[in-house]
């Protein structure tokens, strides 16, 4: 029998997305983050997660969503990411954080061709949850134009 993979589920705006769950370190409320300057407004700055400065990437801005405050649901996803080959924790900020789940089996169907907002690119597939549509992303892909990090399997030295 196939192992079921499970999956973290998010949400920005409306919109459901998911994360494979080997892939996500921890969920962080939302803290302190300094900006970098000259970077790309998706982009949101370095946060400090016990002594170690990483990137953290807004996926309301990089997926073009209109940008709002931050609410006590809002989280940091710290993931691991493959940048320039080399392993890095990455902090995306999502609106809120669901659960963790297969998506009802694991079953994906392919991307949508035409009228998704998002780059085609990021996602992997779409999955199901209950009645709601859940957009697996594909987390090198989302990160790979975003390799500003430099040095170090973990992060940034702080």
């Amino acid at each position: 029998m196939a192992e079921i993979r499970q999956y973290l589920t998010f949400g920005i705006d409306r919109e459901r997305f998911a994360l494979p769950i080997e892939r996500v370190r921890e969920v962080l409320d939302l803290r302190p983050i300094s900006r970098l300057p000259h970077a790309p407004p998706y982009v949101v700055g370095l946060t400090d997660v016990r002594g170690v400065g990483l990137l953290v990437i807004d996926l309301r801005a990089k997926f073009g969503f209109p940008p709002i405050e931050a609410t006590n649901r809002t989280r940091i996803i710290l993931v691991d990411a493959a940048i320039e080959g080399k392993a890095h924790g990455v902090g995306l900020v999502a609106d809120c954080v669901f659960a963790v789940s297969d998506l009802e089996g694991g079953a994906l169907e392919p991307p949508p061709s035409i009228g998704s907002r998002w780059r085609a690119e990021y996602v992997v597939g779409v999955g199901r949850e209950g009645r709601e549509f859940v957009i697996v992303l594909d987390l090198d892909r989302l990160i790979e134009t975003d390799a500003i990090v430099s040095g170090g399997d973990e992060g940034i030295a702080a």
